[in-house]
Parts: structure tokens; sequence; C-alpha cells
């Protein structure tokens, strides 16, 4: 198959020459490392001293990598994408709260967000990371199937009643719910509640997904599994599949206390497991629904062939493809063209909030081999053709 995500016409329809111009910069700054972690560094520093720089963000990586601080900011970016087939997940991008304050507020803003999304096509999912509304702590003490004290106990059940809420609402709403996958070390208690959660309410369509990081050697064993389950106990598996967020925080942990890596030993093994969980899903679509969440164009074209040969039509509703805002529009804009089941997650929140997952793309993009150079060479064919 011809690759078609190499059309930059299509794939930068949206974007201004001032935007292109501005896009080319950031990916060139971010292909040096030592200039991205000082960069951070002094923005982070700048915004606790409260010096002037908000301007400076917003007007630069943040515009690039976020709709706004509001979900109303977001709405002309939401309605643009659209217009060219895809879809929107509206993501409150705030991290690192530990106060049950906080947590509340959270799942107020995401009840908000569902029922903001039920009211507009081009919002068919919202994500909840299991982190942002209770204790990280918790969840790890539960994986570990350590005994709770009975303040813990109360706090495990809040955190059990707030996923119930959101899920409830979901499915009230018609919109399905994406979990987040975090560190292994508090993943089980999240899989084992997101599953609950599939139990109860993808019946008859998935309204619950969850996610798997495919940085780990165990998830084809999980999704056979789950899949298993699902055949026995009648339910519908909802999975968006990445290759995975935490990798070297995972392996310096079980380097540290002794224990084996639970992540696969290279790039080459992660892109294999990730197929691997990808073939499997695709070949039992009767059972799991599947987000494809990857910026990879091998995968992605493996994914379309085989629904090609399955007879799977682009807007069967069983796939979707995802990608990060500001990445990776080549695939993003090229599938919704071809008329897949497309969505970009669009990251908002407060500028200093919003910090923490801006460093994060910015550090992403330049240790993922080759996503840097990738991007700059699209954008400056684009440039050229445009005569820029």
């Amino acid at each position: 198959m011809e690759n078609p995500f190499n059309n930059t016409e299509i794939a930068f329809s949206l974007k201004s020459n001032r935007e292109l111009r501005k896009a080319h910069f950031l990916f060139k700054m971010m292909g040096y490392p030592s200039l991205v972690n000082f960069g951070s560094a002094v923005m982070m520093k700048s915004l606790q001293w409260k010096l002037p720089v908000k301007g400076l963000i917003k007007h630069t990586v943040f515009e690039h990598f976020c709709g706004g601080t509001t979900e109303e900011e977001c709405e002309p970016v939401v309605e643009k994408m659209f217009v060219k087939g895809v879809s929107s997940i509206l993501d409150y991008s705030v991290e690192g709260k530990e106060d049950e304050a906080d947590f509340n507020a959270v799942v107020d803003k995401k009840l908000k967000l569902i029922k903001h999304a039920a009211k507009s096509d081009a919002l068919p999912f919202e994500v909840v990371k299991p982190t942002g509304i209770g204790r990280f702590y918790i969840w790890q003490k539960v994986t570990e199937k350590k005994e709770l004290t009975t303040a813990e106990q109360a706090e495990w059940q809040r955190i059990k009643d707030r996923v119930l809420l959101l899920s409830q609402t979901a499915y009230d709403n018609d919109i399905a719910l994406l979990f987040d996958g975090e560190e292994s070390w508090m993943q089980d208690a999240a899989d084992e509640l997101i599953r609950d959660m599939m139990l109860q309410f993808n019946k008859e369509k998935a309204i619950i997904y969850n996610t798997l990081q495919c940085y780990r050697h165990d998830r084809l064993d999980y999704i056979k599994s789950l899949y298993e389950d699902a055949k026995e106990n009648n339910f519908i598996v909802g999975v968006k599949i990445v290759r995975g967020a935490y990798m070297e925080k995972e392996r310096a942990r079980a380097q540290e206390m002794g224990y084996e890596s639970p992540i696969c030993a290279n790039k080459m093994a992660t892109d294999e497991m990730f197929n691997s969980a990808m073939f499997f899903i695709l070949d039992h679509l009767d059972v799991i629904k599947l987000c494809i969440g990857t910026h990879n164009e091998s995968s992605t074209m493996q994914a379309l062939e085989i629904l090609a040969k399955k007879g799977v039509a682009p807007q069967d509703h069983d796939v979707w493809f995802g990608q990060l805002y500001g990445m990776s529009d080549n695939l993003t804009f090229n599938l919704a063209q071809m008329n897949y089941n497309t969505f970009k997650i669009l990251p908002f929140g407060p500028i200093q909030d919003v910090m923490p997952y801006l460093i994060r793309r910015a550090q992403e993009n330049t240790s993922v081999a080759g996503q840097t150079g990738r991007e700059l060479i699209l954008i400056k064919q684009e440039m050229k053709r445009r005569g820029l």
C-alpha cells in the first residue's frame, strides 16, 4: 500500500502560514534535548516566581499543544477540526493534585465535560486519569493487596464512588469514557475497577474504555484474559492501546527495588507487543472495541491493511484512531480524509497547571527516535509546497 500519510496539504490544511512557521521553529528547538530541559526548568521557575512569561508560553508551546485555558476557548479548535472529519477529546490536563478537594474538583470538571460532550457530535469521548481522582498511594496499596487502615478504606470507597459516578454519567449521556493508563505499581487496582465498570455499563456498546500501555510485556496476556472474561460474563471490552509514557521511570524503579522490569527490553519489543495486541483485538472486534493511540505510521498502515482485508468499513465505530493535538497531523487528517474515525486529544487548563503536560510533550519529542525529525520533514515539505 502506498503511504497515504505523506500528503502535507491535507495534513496541515488548518494551519496558517504563521502557524506553520511557528511549528517549524518549535520542532527545530525540540531537536536539542539540553535546550528543552533548560528551557523547561526556566519556564517552571519563572511561573513559580510569578514572572511575566505566561504570554510567551501561551503563544508558543501552549498554543501548539493545547486547545486553550478553558473548554470554551477550545470550541473554535474543536469546530475547525470537525469540519475536516476529526473529532476531539477535551482533556483537562491538570496534574499532581493530592487532596480530596482537588479530586472532587476534577470529578466536577469531568462531569461537566461529559455533559458538554453530549451536546456535540464532535466530542464522542471524555478522558479520566485515575490518579486525578484519588491518591496514587491508595491505588498502589490496593494494587499491592496491602491491608488498608479504616481511614484508607473510606478513601478507597470515595475513589470507587467517583469512578462509578463518572461511568454512570457517561452511560446516561452516551459518551464513551477513556481511563488513562499509569504506572504499573498502581495499575492493577485501576484495571480491576475499570473492568467492573465495563461489566456494568458495556452491555450493548463500549462506553467504558481502559488503556493498555504496550511497553509492558504482560499486556497481550492481559487483553486475552479480559477477552475471555468478557465472553464468559457477557460484556463488551473497550480498549485504547498506546506504546506507553513511563518507560524510564518504570525501569529505574525496578532496578532500584530489585524486581524484574515490567517493561519490554527495547523499542523493537515494544513495537511487537503493540502490534500483537492490535492484531489480537482486530481479530475479535465482536467483543473488543478499539482506539489505536499511536504516532507510528507503520502500525497505522498495518491496521488499515487488516481492516481492509476484513471488510471493516472506515466509519465502523469498532475502531478509532487517535493522536495528541500538535503532533502527527499527517496521520490524523489523512485518516479523516479517508473517512476513518479519528480524534485528537485536546488538552486544556490554566497555563501554570498544564506546564507539566507541556514539558512531557517537549521531552517526549526529543526522546522518541525520529519523531521530531519526521515532523520537521513534513513541515518543511509543506512550507516548500506553499512557497514559504
